[in-house]
């Protein structure tokens, strides 16, 4: 009986451990789940958590249309070199004329009648010169036999001397005079278009005196624009460009910067440009209003990213790369155009690298991160 009783008494006791060890256990399941909550909360908040964006392709091209003055290559007025009367002009506007070709002649009486007199002036001074050579070379040999003084002798050979110079004047003036005659035929100085006819037969001319014809060489033309400063960093010899006429719509003509002035105008604050156009079928008037056509180049192998995205330090513009791993990666852009909210990536990014958006000063190469969403507007657009 005594065994039977202890049992019945020991079966309470055993019952309210039971319990007892239920409530410990229900009260510290709990606990330990907030515990190992907090811990991975914690270690959630030790590292940095960011947003991230994709570059994009740069803009398209961007035109700028400016405009322009159209002018032949090569343009000069003639003028008269000689004093006369126009006896005969051989061209009219719109002729095309040859390096060298006769344009008009003028009569010039009164310069033909002072070569004429130069020439007799000559031929008198060479007569003179003829006898002072004899005199000279006979008083040479006199003066070796004493039959004349060192004085006389010394009279002759100056007078020799003085007489050469003459001669040489003389030669010199006609030849002036002949080549002053020569312009008497007017040519042209180079291959091109007469644009202009100036005189009429019978017509004073006077030696650099009015414009007499105008030649221009239009096969090649000069285009001149003047490049606004926002825009003159982007201008650079041998850069194409498209020239555009009101008068041919639909017509585009390939023009190639030649030259820019290298400074830019205090009055204008533009940047004079000189292009070249090809005009050898001659559709193209020089003298009339065009436009130039510049297109950007460069977008096809640029990115673009937000500009809050790019950081600028000592090192230079830099961005915050996130790496597969979660790791950061500062690396050195290159910066082209800023368009306000974005900036051109020249270069130091790819088109499928993840770059940190809105970075932080404290993010250092090997940070571990937590990507937590991508700049993405509601259409899954980058913004």
């Amino acid at each position: 009986m005594a065994p039977a009783r202890s049992r019945m008494k020991m079966k309470p006791i055993a019952l309210v451990i039971g319990a007892i060890t239920v409530f410990v256990v229900a009260g510290l399941i709990p606990r330990l789940q907030q515990r190992a909550a907090l811990e991975v909360e914690t270690r959630e908040l030790a590292v940095p958590k960011v947003s991230v964006v994709l570059p994009t392709p740069g803009k398209a091209g961007v035109e700028l249309v400016l405009p322009a003055e159209i002018q032949p290559w090569v343009e000069a007025p003639i003028h008269a070199r000689a004093t006369g009367y126009l006896k005969q002009w051989l061209v009219d506007i719109g002729a095309t004329v040859k390096a060298g070709q006769l344009l008009a002649v003028i009569e010039t009486p009164e310069l033909d009648q002072e070569l004429d007199q130069a020439r007799h002036q000559l031929t008198q001074s060479e007569a003179a010169l003829s006898l002072a050579k004899t005199t000279a070379a006979r008083y040479a040999e006199l003066i070796k036999s004493a039959s004349v003084s060192e004085q006389d002798n010394a009279e002759k050979q100056s007078d020799l001397a003085l007489k050469t110079a003459t001669v040489s004047a003389a030669r010199a003036n006609a030849r002036r005079l002949e080549y002053l005659q020569s312009f008497s035929r007017v040519t042209a100085p180079f291959a091109g278009t007469i644009t202009a006819r100036e005189c009429d037969t019978g017509e004073l001319i006077a030696a650099s005196g009015k414009e007499l014809f105008r030649l221009s060489q239009t096969n090649k033309l000069r285009i001149y624009v003047r490049v606004p400063q926002t825009n003159a960093l982007n201008i650079a010899p041998a850069q194409t460009a498209e020239l555009l006429i009101p008068e041919l719509p639909g017509s585009q003509f390939s023009a190639k910067v030649m030259r820019t002035a290298g400074k830019i105008s205090d009055d204008s604050r533009t940047l004079l440009t000189e292009l070249e156009v090809n005009n050898s079928n001659g559709k193209i008037l020089a003298g009339s209003f065009g436009q130039i056509k510049f297109v950007s180049t460069k977008s096809g192998s640029t990115l673009t990213l937000p500009s809050n995205s790019v950081m600028f330090g000592a090192e230079g513009p830099h961005v915050a790369l996130v790496s597969p791993g979660g790791k950061i990666e500062l690396r050195n852009v290159k910066l082209g155009r800023n368009f306000g909210q974005t900036i051109e990536i020249l270069d130091g990014v790819g088109m499928h690298e993840r770059v940190v958006s809105n970075p932080f000063e404290s993010l250092t190469n090997g940070t571990t991160v937590t990507v937590v969403e991508s700049a993405k507007d509601s259409k899954g657009e980058q913004q």
